[in-house]
């Protein structure tokens, strides 16, 4: 007698009939199907041995059931994606979620580069500057109005001129007699230091440093030889054609202040009473 050779499952014997070895058992088709096959999500039927099966996230298919949910469309060899458990071929998903490049007025695709800003997109390589008209990509730009600029032409086009070196003042700066500067070109006329931040005068429209302008214009302190430039709420004091700093001036004698006092000057000198008493 023969050995028997039957399938694990309903047990009928597989001499002179199809059968399949699965988990290393013998199964006739129709046990196969029943015990293995996948559920198609779609038509939710088997999936036999003999069809194509297709699968998307733990999701199965027969070949003719994995289609477009809109336009029908078999996407077993087509791109597709999907939106909320549908199925949808690029075309289909493009004309209904995708953006539309405002500059051209096609779907931007998804995958493809692009550019969002104030809620509109454009492809990468329609967002272009205004005026030069080359690709901004993914440098920095400056809107104005509908139009967008790349930083270099928008300073040409529309920022203004430095006062001094005539290059645009693209941000920061100062204004000095309602012209723009900037801030490092803005020094002292004399020494070159910056003035930005610092107290300083002007002498015929030209700004200087307190120190420049002391030394070069302003009157010296008869006692201490230094300028009196009456900047930051310093006093001084002006008799006949020479002047003190209010500190400096003091008795020639005994040094005693006489700022609100009476004094007597005695050739270069400038004395109080007691000592001009004592004369």
């Amino acid at each position: 007698m023969s050995e028997r050779f039957d399938c694990d499952n309903c047990k009928e014997s597989l001499y002179g009939r199809k059968y399949i070895q699965a988990e290393d058992n013998p199964y006739c088709i129709p046990c196969y199907d029943s015990l293995f096959a996948n559920t198609c999500d779609e038509c939710k039927e088997l999936i036999g041995h003999d069809s194509r099966e297709l699968f998307y996230e733990d999701r199965h298919y027969h070949e003719h059931c994995f289609r477009c949910f809109r336009c029908d469309r078999s996407l077993a060899d087509e791109p597709f994606t999907s939106q909320d458990d549908a199925l949808l071929c690029n075309d289909c998903y493009c004309n209904e979620f995708s953006s539309k490049c405002v500059a051209c007025d096609k779907t931007v695709m998804p995958g493809t580069r692009k550019l969002e800003y104030a809620g509109s997109t454009w492809h990468e390589s329609c967002f272009i500057c205004n005026s030069c008209q080359q690709p901004i990509g993914s440098k920095s730009f400056i809107p104005d109005k509908d139009d967008h600029y790349c930083v270099p032409c928008y300073e040409n086009k529309f920022a203004p001129r430095c006062t001094r070196c005539k290059q645009a003042l693209a941000k920061g700066g100062v204004t000095y007699r309602d012209e723009p500067w900037h801030k490092e070109c803005f020094v002292c006329t004399s020494c070159k230091v910056q003035l930005a931040g610092q107290h300083f005068t002007s002498r015929e429209d030209s700004p200087y440093c307190l120190k420049c302008f002391g030394n070069l214009y302003a009157k010296k302190c008869e006692a201490c030889s230094k300028p009196i430039t009456g900047f930051g709420g310093g006093k001084y004091i002006s008799f006949e054609e020479r002047q003190w700093h209010q500190p400096c001036f003091t008795c020639s004698r005994c040094s005693v202040s006489l700022v609100g006092a009476g004094f007597f000057p005695d050739q270069d000198e400038i004395l109080c009473r007691n000592c001009n008493s004592n004369l």
